[in-house]
């Protein structure tokens, strides 16, 4: 079912490697939030310049700092000569471009670096598209992010906090750096007491079944609380999943090197699952191919749409 969204709010709806892109427009200017992946770049500017249509792009500010939501962040502050605006709590790993932290090398994905030029604490309001907005701290997924919330409309800007069926990895908890399930529960918690009619993704198309979505995250949620190396497991697939869609095709001889060269999936095997090496890659290739997140073709394995 489709949603019915302000006229001065675009979202431009991305697939995998890119979260979605959302454009406030106001007046002659706008403000855009989140800008893909770097590999996409090229296209995030293309299509923001189509829907800008004249206006001048002011403002780009980021739900968090994970590769596919700030990957386009360079291009297009080159490209429209806009402010970049990121959460306050990653100032420094954005600011000494810190890849660690950033979760560039562990998962094997690339960004382009980018200067930011102000930062956006949780507990600010902002207008975007004539509409006040508030940051909202939404700890779990990345614990430095922020979701972004208008009540007089009741729509939220989730980023990876909610999808409409989950939300985001819960990357802090895996890499034992925080309690990554205590704060997700927490905001999830939080996002539950909320007056919320429509919720925009930073994956996926915009929803107003906001209920149906939170027992979903709920509940998927209880399973990684009683079972860690279920969230493990997930988490592997899903970086797999991902380095492989942006490879496109690999010879299938070559994909337990391929898996041994992600060092989140090395690392969180060893912690949590103690896979030998080639059980690990023979069962990520026997349950990608299961759900069609790779085929073969010919001898090779090919990422799924």
């Amino acid at each position: 079912m489709s949603v019915q969204l302000p006229e001065s709010l675009l979202v431009l709806e991305r697939g995998w490697l890119s979260a979605n892109n959302v454009l406030f427009f106001e007046g002659d200017t706008a403000t855009l939030i989140d800008s893909g992946y770097v590999s996409h770049a090229e296209q995030t500017v293309a299509l923001v310049e189509h829907a800008l249509d004249g206006r001048r792009l002011k403002r780009l500010i980021n739900t968090h700092s994970h590769s596919d939501h700030i990957g386009g962040n360079g291009a297009v502050q080159a490209r429209f000569g806009c402010e970049v605006i990121v959460p306050a709590g990653l100032h420094a790993v954005i600011a000494e471009w810190d890849e660690d932290a950033l979760l560039l090398s562990p998962l094997g994905q690339q960004a382009a670096r980018f200067q930011h030029d102000s930062l956006l604490g949780a507990g600010s309001e902002l207008e975007l598209g004539g509409l006040n907005w508030q940051a909202l701290a939404v700890p779990g997924h990345d614990m430095e992010a922020l979701a972004y919330y208008n009540p007089e409309k009741r729509i939220l800007i989730s980023g990876d906090a909610l999808w409409e069926n989950g939300f985001g990895v819960i990357f802090p908890e895996l890499l034992g750096e925080a309690d990554g399930l205590a704060s997700t529960r927490a905001t999830l918690d939080m996002l539950a007491q909320l007056p919320i009619d429509i919720v925009i993704p930073g994956h996926g198309r915009p929803f107003a079944a906001v209920d149906g979505a939170l027992e979903r995250a709920f509940r998927r949620l209880g399973h990684f609380e009683a079972n860690i190396e279920q969230l493990a497991w997930h988490a592997i697939k899903v970086i797999v999943s991902f380095a492989m869609l942006e490879r496109r095709r690999l010879a299938q001889a070559d994909f337990p090197a391929f898996v041994l060269g992600l060092p989140f999936a090395v690392d969180v095997n060893a912690r949590y699952l103690s896979l030998p090496d080639d059980k690990l890659s023979e069962r990520l290739e026997r349950e990608l191919l299961l759900v069609n997140a790779l085929r073969r073709e010919d001898g090779w394995l090919v990422a799924g749409a």
